[in-house]
């Protein structure tokens, strides 16, 4: 792979490690939404929520549409729903990992 697709991903991956991004982009897997409709939702302050939709609309995650005097974000690429679902995947695999180490731990001190 060349160095210039490894560094997409870097920057990539570094734009989605935030725990309000990844919220902010399961709701935006929903439907698009209005940045008050965001904060609303995430309980957050505006300040917040805009300094992290800033990240995400930099890095070409989300788009921003000017409707009226609001702004609506989208998801630029649908399959960032399937990155968050293979994510959750993966978090579920390793929980299943370690309830499994754990029980074995517990059969082990019973004896």
């Amino acid at each position: 792979m060349n160095l210039e697709m490894q560094q997409f991903k870097a920057e990539f991956f570094k734009a989605l490690a935030h725990p309000l991004r990844i919220r902010i982009l399961e709701l935006l897997a929903e439907g698009d939404k209005s940045v008050n409709e965001i904060q609303s939702l995430v309980g957050s302050e505006g300040s917040a929520v805009s300094q992290q939709l800033t990240v995400l609309r930099t890095k070409n995650i989300v788009t921003g549409t000017k409707e009226g005097t609001r702004v609506i974000y989208s998801l630029r690429d649908p399959m960032i729903i399937e990155l968050l679902k293979v994510a959750k995947q993966i978090f579920n695999n390793h929980l299943v990992d370690t309830i499994t180490i754990l029980d074995k731990m517990k059969d082990s001190n019973a004896e």
